[in-house]
């Protein structure tokens, strides 16, 4: 696993968005020292007949079995070459932990079976992972997010729309919506940048717009002068989901 020392210095990540292969050159500052109360591992839930799990998961220091805990479901970015392993625990320690330190949250972070969010195999493993840690660690079932960027904000919208009995709200991050959201039921925060070359910007926008003329609780926290492949610096942005969440858990 790669340390908070390391990765709080220049790291390269080959990745690729759900549209294309690119190079991302990832300039990661240092990480805030909540991030240091969370204690990150790479593990794997075992399945017979089909391939394990791999997953990241942060614990807070703190943790006890007597108290419960909110649960933050992290996806991951596309990944050049269809090889995610670790890509998980990566975007944990790039965005999601720096960002929700705050929370005092288990995080789980999958990585991808095979190809996008949206697919079966990996709708059935997601589902397993969380079935998994509900069973094995105190979780306020009330306080369960979906969140994740690119490829994982795209998933972000895709898990809640299609499983929204599992979560208390989504946080897309440079997430692609779905085409209409007709039927939508959980508050979501979207965060998106208008400079974004591989996501386009103005579907979130409708989409949240639409949201918000439902009545549903819809907010859009849009960005500029940030590129899509500069994950670190949506941290900020990522960091008012924190107020946001306990307002829609009172």
């Amino acid at each position: 696993m790669m340390s908070l020392d390391s990765i709080s210095k220049r790291v390269y990540f080959r990745r690729t968005c759900p549209f294309g292969t690119i190079m991302a050159c990832l300039i990661v500052s240092l990480l805030p020292i909540g991030v240091a109360a969370q204690v990150l591992r790479n593990l794997e839930l075992p399945r017979a007949d089909e391939p394990a799990i791999r997953y990241a998961i942060s614990i807070p220091r703190n943790y006890s079995p007597a108290t419960l805990v909110p649960l933050i479901l992290a996806l991951h970015f596309g990944v050049r070459g269809g090889d995610a392993a670790g890509a998980g625990g990566d975007v944990v320690q790039i965005l999601i932990g720096p960002a929700l330190a705050e929370l005092g949250a288990i995080i789980v972070a999958p990585d991808s079976v095979r190809g996008d969010w949206s697919s079966p195999e990996n709708e059935k493993a997601v589902n397993a992972l969380l079935d998994m840690i509900l069973a094995h660690y105190s979780i306020d079932k009330k306080k369960v997010v979906v969140t994740g960027f690119s490829m994982g904000g795209t998933g972000s919208w895709h898990f809640a729309e299609k499983f929204p009995g599992r979560f208390s709200a989504a946080i897309p991050v440079a997430g692609r919506p779905p085409a209409s959201a007709s039927g939508w039921r959980l508050p979501v925060l979207a965060i998106h940048s208008r400079d974004d070359q591989v996501v386009p910007f103005d579907p979130a926008e409708a989409r949240i717009a639409e949201l918000q003329k439902a009545g549903v609780n819809a907010k859009l926290i849009p960005l500029t002068g940030i590129a899509h492949y500069e994950t670190y610096r949506f941290r900020d942005a990522l960091r008012q989901a924190v107020p946001w969440l306990r307002e829609v858990w009172k």
